[in-house]
């Protein structure tokens, strides 16, 4: 069965041709629990998020701030397995139609078995992988199998990505570029900056693929800030956030759905 990277790309194009960007979420599996994160996945794409990557928990997410790190924690002592993220993937998919990723370190995957991953990832509807930890030069294995399979392969690039790099990881990615908006782990930030606005012209000028920022936007402001110069917006640590601010599942649910709806109606501001 192949995966979804053709309704990725078709709903990132979707987004442009209504000239805006896409809004894309980023929530971890079995967070706070395997059921409550699929409710919660759902939510957000009924807020209005075009796309969401669902987190493999990892126990040490080095890219990761303390928001991710303490959601993930939840999810591990919960007893999350990579079978619950597949779970996640197709659940989230198959009630909303929408594109699925999974972001992961490279580690589980290498454990698992490559082969293995990627045909279950492909057989949940998944669209993709995204690598942040992953050597694009340590990546040839990955990509075959992902290409076989029908799933995206996204890169990260930060702002201290000289240009020559940023050409050697565009040409090996697929599907859109995930950049990076600072230096640093995920988390909430006071301003996403210019060197954001930086990064994505200097991408764009090494490849036609999306380029997408996260890391730091938090509110509809920031979301509109990064939409008027990126393909997409990728909010993480804010949703994780109300979810572990929030009085019980039910609430978190209806906080993610809310700050969905506000985030999407950022990404749709005219500058």
């Amino acid at each position: 069965m192949s995966g979804n990277i053709q309704l990725l790309s078709d709903t990132l194009e979707q987004a442009r041709s209504e000239n805006r960007a896409a809004l894309i979420a980023y929530l971890p599996a079995g967070f706070p629990t395997v059921d409550g994160g699929i409710e919660a996945i759902k939510a957000v794409f009924d807020g209005g998020a075009d796309i969401v990557e669902v987190g493999l928990p990892h126990s040490d997410p080095v890219l990761d701030g303390p928001v991710i790190q303490t959601a993930d924690d939840i999810a591990l002592r919960g007893g999350v397995k990579i079978a619950d993220v597949m779970r996640t993937v197709r659940e989230a998919h198959q009630a909303t139609g929408k594109p699925v990723l999974v972001m992961t370190y490279w580690n589980p995957i290498d454990r698992y078995g490559v082969e293995r991953f990627t045909a279950e990832l492909a057989e949940a509807g998944g669209a993709g992988c995204i690598l942040p930890d992953l050597p694009v030069q340590e990546s040839a294995l990955w990509r075959e199998h992902a290409e076989k399979h029908g799933l995206a392969t996204v890169f990260v690039v930060a702002p201290s990505s000289k240009d020559e790099r940023l050409a050697t990881i565009t040409r090996a990615g697929s599907g859109f570029v995930y950049a990076a908006s600072l230096m640093g782990v995920t988390g909430t930030r006071e301003s996403v900056g210019e060197q954001a606005a930086d990064l994505v012209r200097r991408t764009r000028a090494t490849s036609d693929l999306p380029v997408c920022v996260g890391l730091g936007v938090s509110n509809a402001e920031q979301a509109a800030e990064v939409a008027s110069f990126a393909d997409g917006v990728i909010v993480g640590s804010a949703f994780v956030k109300r979810m572990l601010d929030a009085d019980d599942q039910a609430a978190g649910v209806a906080a993610v759905r809310e700050l969905a709806g506000e985030l999407a109606r950022g990404v749709r501001r005219v500058s």
